[in-house]
């Protein structure tokens, strides 16, 4: 059987071409001075093992307190959905996506927590964090 394909499919769909174009955009603190935590739940990561090319699945929890920026919404969502096709260990993953946040938004503190689905019956959390 062969399959046709339209100019269509092989075109990037919008939400492909906002997830590569994506960076994690900031906005002004409203409450600078004030210490409060944002918690910040993603339930849907996935990403590749860099060793067998089976997908990962996790969820990632982000927990932050601001300084002069804080992380828009949209942006986090985009930067974890383009994990999804690339190859990278657990505690890759966890570190740079710390990198990443700490990078845009230089937040008094931050952590992340990578919550892995089993897989192979071995469960893996890796926890990292930063303090200015």
């Amino acid at each position: 059987m062969t399959v046709s394909q339209t100019d269509t499919d092989t075109e990037m769909k919008y939400g492909e071409r906002q997830i590569e174009a994506g960076e994690l955009i900031t906005f002004p603190n409203p409450r600078v001075g004030r210490r409060y935590t944002i918690n910040i739940t993603l339930p849907e990561f996935t990403c590749k093992c860099p060793f067998s090319g089976y997908p990962d699945f996790a969820t990632i929890y982000v927990s932050y307190i601001p300084d002069d920026r804080v992380v828009e919404l949209k942006a986090i969502k985009l930067y974890i959905n383009s994990y999804r096709d690339r190859c990278i260990s657990h505690e890759e993953a966890a570190n740079q996506i710390l990198d990443d946040l700490v990078a845009a938004s230089d937040p008094l503190e931050l952590k992340v927590k990578a919550d892995f689905s089993p897989r192979g019956n071995v469960h893996t959390v890796i926890e990292v964090e930063h303090k200015k």
